[in-house]
């Protein structure tokens, strides 16, 4: 079976979706959705799609039209998302979930109740990385978990639309989720939404806020702490501490590119150790792969690494408590 996928959204992210589906045997191109025809013509043609629309309802209802992506800013998502579902399509939407717990609860309701796949573009959750990070936190060498970092730092603010509400939900999600699925792995499927969270942030002139810090708590003791900001660098970090030592990411666990990528264990006791992963293909053409696997089987979630429905809303949870506890302390 071949996916014929319709593009919803002309901005700079899906380019790198349609990049990942034309690499694939298993999906191709079929229209694109956009506001402005000028917009739609130039993407289409850019990218040789065969049909180009200015229609949303259209679009979505396209008979010919199998899976759906979403890259429209992220307040948006849900809206679109719950039309594509009605209309019977696969669904791939890019993080995050949504922007508000309203609109994440509609969201999942609906793809439920009409039984089509739905997944959160958490792109690199579906790349082998991931898959190779939760072999290293299952094998025992770094014994019980005892904390986390991370932190995604990015000078976007410039070219991201306010109303997708900053940098928690245009950044924080990438170690918002890595923390999700590190405390899931480790301690079992409930624990994640057992904590404590005091966050910090500073606000943009528009009103979001540009940068974020948290610090949790587990209920079993395990501590946390997590940085996000839109608004200057270009870092990324992120390790899980044991109590027999430290396995960090050396390559950009959010953004895996076709070839090696590279994580180190750093025991308290012994020599470090690279854990190199190869893999031609970068994190957008495994997701592509992976809505392909799980269409072809009927299936209407994603199996983890990638976020199951479930997982999406726990994130979003934490996302909104986040968000919320750092304008309370402004």
């Amino acid at each position: 079976m071949t996916l014929n996928w319709a593009i919803i959204g002309t901005g700079f992210i899906s380019n790198a979706a349609i990049d990942g589906i034309k690499r694939s045997d298993g999906s191709q191109l079929h229209s694109i959705y956009g506001r402005r025809p000028e917009s739609v013509s130039e993407f289409q043609a850019r990218h040789d799609i065969p049909h180009g629309s200015t229609d949303l309802d259209m679009a979505l209802t396209d008979p010919q039209v199998d899976a759906v992506y979403i890259g429209l800013p992220n307040h948006m998502h849900h809206e679109v998302a719950i039309k594509a579902s009605q209309a019977g399509k696969a669904v791939l939407s890019e993080k995050s979930l949504t922007t508000t717990l309203v609109d994440a609860n509609a969201l999942l309701q609906a793809v439920s109740q009409s039984g089509t796949f739905f997944v959160e573009g958490l792109m690199y959750l579906a790349h082998p990385l991931l898959t190779r990070f939760t072999e290293v936190l299952r094998d025992g060498r770094l014994g019980a978990l005892r904390s986390i970092s991370g932190q995604y730092c990015a000078d976007i603010w410039q070219v991201v639309n306010p109303k997708g509400m900053g940098t928690l939900y245009n950044l924080g999600c990438y170690p918002a989720s890595l923390l999700h699925l590190t405390v899931q792995t480790m301690c079992g499927q409930d624990a994640f939404m057992q904590h404590q969270l005091q966050g910090f942030g500073n606000l943009n002139d528009d009103g979001t806020i540009c940068d974020a810090a948290c610090s949790l708590r587990f209920e079993n003791g395990v501590l946390a702490t997590l940085q996000s900001t839109d608004s200057y660098g270009k870092a990324n970090a992120f390790s899980v501490i044991g109590e027999q030592g430290i396995l960090s990411f050396i390559t950009n666990p959010w953004q895996p590119v076709g070839g090696r990528s590279t994580m180190e264990w750093r025991p308290f006791e012994g020599n470090p150790e690279l854990i190199h992963v190869d893999d031609p293909h970068d994190a957008f053409y495994h997701q592509t792969v992976l809505v392909e696997l799980h269409v072809g089987r009927g299936e209407v979630e994603a199996a983890r690494p990638s976020p199951r429905h479930n997982d999406s809303w726990e994130i979003m949870n934490f996302l909104t408590k986040w968000e919320a506890s750092c304008r309370a302390a402004d």
